[in-house]
C-alpha cells in the first residue's frame, strides 16, 4: 500500500511543519529571529521584555510533539543583518545547545544569518550545518529562505519550502474590526521565471528571456512542485499582509512564480485564494 502522506504537513495550530526528507523526518520552522527584542529597541526604540526562553520552550514542545530526526530552520534564525552580539548571541548559543543535544540542525541561510556559521559551527560541528543562501534539497523536498533565487537542485524537488515573507492576513469582522493572523501560502510553482533566470529549457520550452545566461544542460527537470511559504515562527517579526493593497512580496521570484495560491490559518482553516481575500 502506497504511503499517501504529504511530504510537508503543517503542525496544527503552530507556525511549523513536519517534512519527510529521505530517510529522515524533519521539523521545519522559519524566521525565528533570535534577539529580536534587542533589535527593536535599537531600530525603533520599542522596549519589550525578551521572549528568548518562550521561543526555546515552544521549540522544545514541538520537538516533543513531533519527535523528528532533524530540525530545519528556513532562514533568519538570528535577527541582526551582521554578526550577532549581545542578547542575540546569547540566545543563539542557548538555542543551538538545547536543540543539538536532541537533534542535528540544518539552517538554510537567510539574509539575517550573517556570522552565525562562524559563531556556532565550530562548537557544534556537523550537529549544526549552515547551507548556501540558494537553498538545499533534502530527499524530495527543496528548502530556500527566499531572499535569493533557489538553486537548480531545489527547483527539481517535488515540493519547495520557502520563507522570508512572514505571510499574514488581515481579517475583519461584521462591524469593521480587524486583526492580523499569520498564514501559510500553498500553490503550484510556475517554471518560466526560474527557467529565465537559469537560462534553461523546461520540458522542451526554452526560456522566454533570450538574454539569460547560456544553459549548462538542455533542460530543467521540472516536477511541477508545490510551493509552501511558511509563516514566521516569531510572532513579533511583522510580515507581508498578503490581502492588503500596497503590500508587495519580498522574494525575487514572487509573485510571478506563484500566480495562484491558497492561504491557510495556523489552525488549518482554508481561506481561499490569497489575492481575493
Amino acid at each position: 500500500m502506497t504511503d499517501s502522506r504529504p511530504l510537508v504537513e503543517p503542525v496544527s495550530g503552530e507556525p511549523a511543519a513536519v517534512a519527510d526528507v529521505g530517510r529522515e523526518r524533519a521539523l521545519v520552522v522559519a524566521d525565528y529571529h533570535a534577539g529580536i527584542e534587542a533589535g527593536l529597541r535599537y531600530e525603533r526604540g520599542v522596549e519589550l521584555d525578551s521572549h528568548a526562553e518562550v521561543r526555546r520552550a515552544r521549540i522544545r514542545s514541538l520537538l516533543d510533539r513531533t519527535d523528528p530526526d532533524r530540525l530545519v530552520v528556513l532562514g533568519d534564525l538570528g535577527h541582526q543583518i551582521g554578526n550577532p552580539k549581545g542578547d542575540e548571541e546569547g540566545e543563539l548559543a542557548a538555542f543551538a545547545e538545547m536543540v543539538t543535544d536532541r537533534v542535528p540542525v540544518t539552517l538554510v541561510r537567510g539574509n539575517h544569518d550573517g556570522g552565525i556559521e562562524e559563531q556556532l559551527a565550530p562548537e557544534f560541528g556537523d550537529r549544526f550545518v549552515v547551507t548556501d543562501g540558494a537553498g538545499v534539497r533534502l530527499g524530495d523536498v527543496g528548502f530556500v529562505h527566499g531572499h535569493r533565487w533557489p538553486k537548480r537542485e531545489v527547483l527539481e524537488a517535488d515540493i519547495v519550502c520557502s520563507a522570508h515573507e512572514h505571510p499574514a492576513v488581515r481579517l475583519e469582522d461584521s462591524v469593521g474590526g480587524g486583526r492580523k493572523e499569520r498564514a501559510w501560502l500553498r500553490g503550484p510553482l510556475r517554471p518560466e521565471p526560474f527557467a529565465d533566470h537559469l537560462g534553461l529549457d523546461v520540458g522542451g520550452r526554452g526560456p522566454s528571456d533570450r538574454r539569460a545566461k547560456p544553459a549548462d544542460t538542455a533542460e530543467l527537470d521540472w516536477k511541477s512542485p508545490e510551493l509552501v511559504v511558511f509563516p514566521a515562527f516569531n510572532d513579533r517579526s511583522g510580515g507581508t499582509w498578503v490581502n492588503v493593497d500596497g503590500q508587495g512580496f519580498l522574494s525575487p521570484f514572487l509573485p510571478d512564480a506563484l500566480r495562484s495560491a491558497d492561504a491557510y490559518l495556523l489552525d488549518g482553516t482554508r481561506l481561499g485564494a490569497y489575492d481575493s481575500l
